[in-house]
């Protein structure tokens, strides 16, 4: 049975001012991502993949084209729904980890449900057990400035899938991790995908994080170059 599609891209360009001119970040880029994957978006720097991401996120919309993620367009979506769609169903991770530097790993990760005006109750329980996928559940009450740095992506997964969304948006996530921390996020990640059929979509040059996808997109120079579906990939344990 063909997986549910969650993004459909339709002639995606981006453009942005540049002096007295324009800079196309983004040409004619067209894609479907179903429920469930987890794939990437690769090439050098400047080749749109952020630029792409930031779209699917809802951060940012196209100037030509059509992009609609779980039911929206993105380009009709107002300042306040966009925000709403990333509040209830896209997680992000970033290479900077954006945790709040005077709380702890406990509120860090339920400042996401407060957004949703959760129940305290109805917070504890979801943070707890978010902090157990991510092998953080001793700790809740640790400050983030004194994690190591695995530690406080962790943190930053933790609080990216707490709310279970059904799409998380991954940048560059290990660029500030050593090998052995990288790919035990990298594991960590590609279990929570399998267990809660959440959809990852990574902007990476990391052949780390490439050899966990079970799909590969390359853009160079804004456009789409190549897509490629991989069948000899790393599994989770």
């Amino acid at each position: 049975m063909k997986s549910e599609v969650i993004i459909t891209i339709e002639n995606l360009t981006k453009r942005f001012p540049e002096g007295d001119s324009e800079f196309t970040a983004l040409s004619k880029i067209n894609l479907e991502f179903s429920r469930g994957e987890f794939a990437g978006v690769v090439g050098p720097s400047g080749s749109g993949k952020t630029t792409l991401l930031n779209i699917i996120g809802s951060l940012d919309k196209p100037t030509e084209g059509r992009v609609s993620v779980l039911s929206n367009d993105i380009s009709k979506l107002s300042h306040k729904e966009s925000a709403m769609l990333r509040n209830m169903h896209i997680g992000f991770i970033f290479q900077v980890y954006n945790l709040l530097p005077v709380y702890t790993v406990f509120e860090n990760v339920e400042f996401a449900l407060m957004l949703q005006k959760k129940s305290k109750s109805e917070r504890t329980k979801s943070v707890m057990e978010a902090l157990e996928w991510v092998g953080l559940q001793d700790i809740p009450n640790k400050k983030v400035t004194k994690l190591s740095g695995g530690e406080g992506q962790r943190v930053a997964i933790a609080r990216a899938m707490v709310k279970k969304p059904e799409l998380v948006i991954a940048d560059e996530p290990t660029a500030n991790l050593d090998a052995v921390n990288a790919h035990s996020i990298l594991e960590t990640m590609k279990n929570l995908n399998k267990e809660f059929n959440t959809t990852f979509l990574f902007s990476t040059h990391d052949e780390k994080v490439m050899s966990y996808l079970d799909r590969i997109i390359h853009l160079r120079d804004g456009k789409l170059e190549s897509d490629e579906i991989i069948h000899h990939k790393i599994t989770a344990k």
